[in-house]
This record gives structure tokens, C-alpha cells and sequence, in this order.
């Protein structure tokens, strides 16, 4: 079977003007995660944010191994956090003020949490599909078509390879994404309803890594939210957002 492990990116800055964009400590995240690596991957797929290239930069400045292809899929991108809060609140139009005005209060981080997940939850109810561009829905065939296009292109390979006698299949692929990504398409995997999806979602923490094993006619999970590399390393660098 073929390994596929989903990287969700260091820490961003959740909360600030600018959330596609890691943080120091999401940089050295993702070198700790490099430095860890044993399966070498054949191939790289990684979502188009910023916060997923920073992420896979700074991971091969840790693995130092020889450099694999890298394809760029939109596919694996995150759902847009501001059009929800937008949606939820009009005042969310400036995200800089309104994330530096949270930022002056008491307890801004679970302010911002409470805010936040206020407009998650009337994204997902699907009772106000009309007013953003992606609709819940919609995210979530995004990606699960993305997961399928992977699993499509190399079970492709595979059977050229078996054809030609050639060895130009991947036995380890690394996709780097968001954690949103990763908890609907363990969704998908497992049947899980949108309110456990969320829990996943929540329990996601900065480039843990999740891996699925796959073949002809099966689609499985090995392991789910793995972050061994951030706790070796003392428990400061592990974060959620």
C-alpha cells in the first residue's frame, strides 16, 4: 500500500491582520518536523497558501534529503476563515481592527475562539449557503476531490510502472495542508457527522501529521494528528493555531 501523510502547517497568526503568514515558532515547527522525518517522500503535494509553502520550505531545511517534485494543488487549501467571520459579522470587514481591538481585552484568545466559532457554526448549519463563496458543502467536495486526484494520478502511475517495468510510482507522498482539509477528509474516510468533524478539526495541532495507507480498493487511516516532533522538543512548541 501507499503511505500518504497529511502535514497540516506551523504555527500562522490566528487572530492577526495577516493569519497567512508563520510565526517564528511555526518556522521552527516545521524544521523540527524535517528533522524528524524517516519515510522519504517520493512526492510533494502542498495547498497554494503561503502558510503551506513557508511550512514546506522550512521542513526541507530540517530533512536536508534529496529534493522531490513539488505540485502545487489549490485543492488542499483551508477554507476562508475571514469571509466566515464576515458573513457572521460586517464588522469583521476591517480584520485589523476588529483582531486588534479582541487583542486589547481581557482573554482576547478566547474571545477571538468564541467569535470564530460562532461563524463556523453558521457556516456548517448550511441554512446561509447563498451568502459565501464557498459554501460548507462545497469546501468539503473540494477536498475529497483533491484526495481523489492524488489517489487517481498515482494508482495511474502504479499500473504504468507494472506496464513498462519502470519504478516511477510513490511508495511515501507528503501533502502539506490545513487542518480543515485534514479533519473532512478523515470525515470522509470514517463517516463522521459535521459535529465530529469539527472536534477533529479543534484537535488538530501545528504540523502534526497524519498518516493514511491506501491501494486499489481500500482507503485507510494509520495514524491521525501525530506531533512526537513538537513534544521531544519540550511541550512549548506544541500549538493548536
Amino acid at each position: 500500500m501507499t503511505a500518504l501523510y497529511l502535514i497540516r502547517h506551523g504555527q500562522a497568526s490566528f487572530g492577526k491582520a495577516d493569519y497567512d503568514l508563520l510565526s517564528e515558532k511555526g518556522n521552527e515547527q516545521s524544521r523540527l518536523l524535517g528533522e524528524s522525518w524517516r519515510s522519504a517522500p517520493d512526492k510533494i503535494y502542498s495547498g497554494d497558501l503561503l502558510r503551506h509553502g513557508q511550512t514546506l520550505e522550512h521542513f526541507l531545511l530540517g530533512y536536508q534529503g534529496a529534493l522531490s517534485p513539488v505540485t502545487l494543488h489549490s485543492g488542499f487549501n483551508e477554507f476562508n476563515h475571514e469571509e466566515l467571520l464576515i458573513c457572521y459579522d460586517s464588522q469583521w470587514r476591517d480584520f485589523a481592527k476588529m483582531a486588534a481591538a479582541i487583542s486589547k481585552k481581557p482573554n482576547a484568545n478566547k474571545r477571538f475562539q468564541k467569535e470564530f466559532a460562532l461563524a463556523l457554526d453558521r457556516w456548517i448549519s448550511g441554512k446561509y449557503d447563498q451568502d459565501y463563496k464557498e459554501s460548507w458543502s462545497q469546501f468539503k467536495k473540494r477536498c475529497i476531490s483533491a484526495l481523489q486526484d492524488v489517489i487517481k494520478q498515482e494508482l495511474t502511475a502504479r499500473k504504468l510502472s507494472l506496464i513498462t517495468e519502470s519504478n516511477q510510482h510513490a511508495n511515501n507522498i507528503c501533502i502539506f495542508t490545513s487542518s480543515g482539509t485534514i479533519a473532512v477528509i478523515i470525515q470522509h474516510i470514517l463517516g463522521l457527522s459535521d459535529e465530529k468533524t469539527l472536534v477533529i478539526n479543534q484537535q488538530s495541532r501545528n504540523t502534526s501529521v497524519t498518516k493514511l495507507l491506501f491501494s486499489e480498493n481500500n482507503l485507510n487511516i494509520d495514524y491521525f494528528n501525530n506531533y512526537s516532533h513538537l513534544t521531544s522538543a519540550g511541550s512549548d512548541w506544541v500549538t493548536f493555531r
